[in-house]
């Protein structure tokens, strides 16, 4: 299976890929280089998001997208939450290649109010919280009209995650599907010791 890299130029979108950084709920680079990529499905669709924000003088700015299913066994180990990881043994759609993390940023490069950041894991960041500000409900509800006219399916507990429908028929992918690895040695070596 070939993923598509996605970039600034490819897609019109900025890159902010938090887990290459240490600003994720486990405090530390996951990634040992940022990396955005997806299935050719998914990045047909973030192409056609990208197209209906930008009339709005709006862009996408992307947390995350395929994640190596080695790289989900590291976020599971960290926290074993089901309501804001999906179990590695069932796949996320993230290991798939057809999920993305993501917000909306203004002209200038800031970005939306969301009510709660990225990656927080709190009932704040479900879609339908109404105890978050008026205007960070308006900018969820933005976000995702524009993502599901683009034919993206939402997970109610994350206003950034989105997904592509019937994600479960895309095959569970790891770190070796790409040309140059996103994960440090040591996370595949201890996933080849049966983590």
């Amino acid at each position: 299976m070939r993923l598509l890299e996605i970039s600034a130029e490819s897609h019109g979108v900025v890159l902010d890929i938090a887990y290459a950084t240490p600003r994720n709920f486990t405090g530390k680079p996951v990634y040992v280089r940022s990396g955005c990529y997806l299935h050719p499905d998914a990045a047909a669709r973030l192409k056609g998001a990208a197209q209906l924000a930008q009339p709005l003088g709006l862009r996408l700015k992307i947390f995350d997208a395929f994640r190596p299913s080695e790289a989900q066994w590291v976020l599971w180990n960290f926290r074993p939450d089901r309501e804001f990881l999906a179990d590695p043994r069932q796949g996320s759609p993230h290991s798939r290649g057809v999920a993305v993390d993501l917000t909306l940023i203004d002209a200038e490069g800031n970005e939306l109010d969301m009510g709660t950041a990225f990656d927080a894991f709190t009932p704040l960041s479900h879609h339908a919280n109404r105890d978050i500000a008026s205007a960070a409900q308006r900018n969820r509800f933005l976000l995702l009209g524009l993502m599901t006219a683009a034919g993206w399916d939402f997970y109610g507990n994350e206003w950034w995650h989105y997904q592509l429908f019937q994600s479960k028929k895309y095959p569970v992918l790891g770190d070796a599907v790409l040309d140059r690895p996103m994960l440090p040695q040591s996370a595949l070596t201890s996933m080849t010791s049966g983590i």
